[in-house]
């Protein structure tokens, strides 16, 4: 027996040992889960934090505020209206171009002052050419039917213009009694300029022929003036002096650009976002922002767009007494779009840049006192800055001399 209990004590001490080490290692694995873990060393120590607007407060002494010459004004809230630029042309109103034909055949000869170029500028009833007549048997009866013909056409023009006078009337009427529009007036008159310069020129062919009828009958046919019918430049000549002409045929033609029309061709998106029956401004491509710039208005032209590029052509008319503007030159014109509505706005003096492009002003929060306030500048219009997020209606901001403020505070200037 003594065996017996040897080996039984063996047994219970290695199940005591047993025991001792599982509970020794169970209360080292939790004793190092409990541990928290060691928190890493922060890359930056910052001791107190603090709001961006408490950074940017700048307090001035008297002499100090005066030396910057700070000028205050208030955030307002107006209606304030965008405007895009876009490209337009010089073109040549519609009625402004007069095509001169030979009033019957004969030949040509330069004027007593001599050739007349294309290009030069010429005015109402300067001789442009003289026309020998050729009075053969065929050129008699040819001339008694364009004589015949031209009184025909007076007769229709002096209708004509006798029709357009009356819906000028009409038109003004209507707009006086505020059922009408200008735009109407404007057409009607526009129409009535032309019937008087067609009528204008079918008198004229008529005296010229009366004269040469006459003097055919009586055997002295003299050369013909065919002069200039209205101011203008000269912008083609189709014939040449010596030259022999049938009747009909085109010998010059003359551009009255005292009025011009600036063709804008606008994106088809863009239609409903531009008003268009508001004046425009228009100048150079190049010219410095703060130019005064002509006006041109709407005016009714014949639709034409185009398909390639999706865009309709929208024109504009504009006096040219001085000559600047030559047809088909590229100018920038300035339309007003129809988002007018309540914004906050600032001066464009008042907003400052920081150097990562921030944009702020400095609103004024005691004597002498001004505080850096981040603003949301949305867009500009003229001397305007429009505002999205900033301080609020009549706060008192710096309008004038808010760069020098900010070269005080970040230490350029003193």
């Amino acid at each position: 027996m003594s065996q017996l209990q040897g080996t039984v004590s063996a047994v219970l001490k290695i199940a005591v040992a047993a025991a001792v080490g599982a509970g020794a290692w169970w209360l080292v694995t939790n004793r190092r889960a409990a541990t928290p873990p060691e928190k890493p060393t922060p890359p930056a120590a910052v001791t107190t934090v603090v709001k961006e607007g408490d950074l940017n407060t700048v307090t001035l002494t008297e002499v100090a505020e005066q030396r910057l010459g700070l000028t205050v004004g208030a955030v307002e809230t107006k209606a304030v209206r965008r405007v895009r630029v876009y490209g337009g042309e010089v073109t040549i109103p519609v009625g402004r171009t007069i095509l001169v034909a030979a009033p019957l055949g004969g030949v040509l000869k330069a004027p007593a002052g001599g050739a007349i170029q294309a290009g030069q500028r010429v005015t109402t009833g300067l001789p442009v050419f003289q026309l020998i007549p050729l009075l053969t048997p065929d050129g008699r009866a040819t001339l008694s039917a364009a004589l015949a013909d031209a009184e025909g056409q007076a007769n229709g023009a002096k209708t004509q213009l006798e029709l357009t006078r009356i819906a000028v009337e009409r038109a003004k009427q209507v707009q006086k009694d505020g059922a009408g529009s200008q735009r109407q007036v404007d057409e009607a008159q526009a129409a009535f300029d032309l019937a008087g310069k067609a009528l204008d020129a079918a008198i004229a062919r008529q005296k010229v022929l009366n004269k040469v009828v006459g003097d055919a009958d009586a055997g002295t046919a003299a050369p013909i003036a065919i002069d200039a019918p209205t101011d203008g430049i000269l912008r083609a000549v189709s014939a040449l002096p010596g030259q022999t002409v049938p009747t009909g045929a085109a010998l010059f033609e003359v551009a009255d650009l005292s009025t011009v029309w600036v063709r804008v061709p606008l994106p088809v998106g863009d239609l409903d976002s531009i008003d268009r029956t508001d004046l425009v401004r228009v100048g150079q491509l190049s010219a410095p922002p703060g130019t005064q710039l002509p006006t041109a208005k709407p005016v009714a032209a014949p639709p034409s767009a185009n398909l390639l590029s999706a865009t309709v052509d929208v024109f504009y008319t504009m006096p040219n007494t001085e000559g600047k503007f030559t047809p088909g030159q590229r100018l920038g014109v300035t339309i007003p779009l129809t988002d007018a509505k309540e914004s906050l706005t600032v001066p464009w003096a008042a907003v400052v840049f920081d150097v990562n492009g921030g944009t702020w002003v400095y609103e004024q929060s005691g004597p002498r006192r001004y505080n850096r306030r981040r603003v949301v500048v949305g867009y500009s219009v003229g001397a305007d800055a429009v505002l999205t997020g900033g301080p609020a209606a009549g706060a008192k901001v710096v309008t004038a001399g808010a760069q020098e403020l900010f070269g005080a505070e970040t230490g350029f200037s003193k």
